[in-house]
């Protein structure tokens, strides 16, 4: 589910097309006049898309487009003239007026590039602090020496106690720590 924020500076219009896309299967639709407001709500989602007027109550298009922050694509909505003077690089575009076959498959295919892009950083190794590190290394030992387990097994293992449990990993190898000295 991609999250969208609809920012016109007419909050009739912004009703207008989160009705629009509400009634095309987007669920998570929010309406903003503001950039500010955007910003805000955007800070609250992480990632998204939002759809932006050229000008805002308060702002243009490229300050709007300059703090979002970086989960986030934007759609422009944006006169022929507008678009023809240049435009940056980094976002799309729909030319007013609105074709509303256009904005759901420009939306369709911005949705499912953020989709894509999730997948992509879900399955990405996270970071951790080198004492997590250590614990998850230090738990996977115990785990090899006490069952005979292979390094991946015991990986697995804790992966799994982890999700059964509700955990992340590193307070599951906490555990596994605390409960092979318990009975040493």
């Amino acid at each position: 589910m991609t999250n969208i924020i609809v920012v016109l500076p007419k909050p009739e219009d912004a009703n207008n097309l989160r009705n629009l896309l509400l009634r095309n299967g987007y669920s998570s639709v929010s309406v903003c006049t503001t950039g500010a407001q955007a910003i805000s709500q955007a800070d609250n989602l992480c990632e998204g898309i939002v759809i932006s007027g050229y000008k805002m109550l308060d702002m243009l298009y490229d300050e709007l487009h300059e703090y979002l922050p970086p989960g986030f694509d934007m759609l422009l909505l944006a006169s022929q003239a507008h678009i023809q003077e240049g435009l940056k690089s980094n976002l799309m575009y729909l030319p007013m007026p609105l074709k509303i076959q256009d904005l759901l498959n420009t939306v369709n295919l911005m949705s499912e590039s953020a989709e894509r892009k999730r997948k992509i950083r879900k399955s990405l190794p996270k970071d951790r602090k080198p004492e997590e590190q250590a614990a998850i290394n230090e738990a996977k030992r115990l785990l090899m020496g006490r069952n005979n387990m292979t390094e991946e097994e015991a990986h697995r293992y804790i992966q799994k106690c982890s999700m059964d449990s509700s955990t992340n990993m590193v307070e599951t190898a906490q555990m596994v720590i605390a409960m092979m000295k318990m009975n040493t």
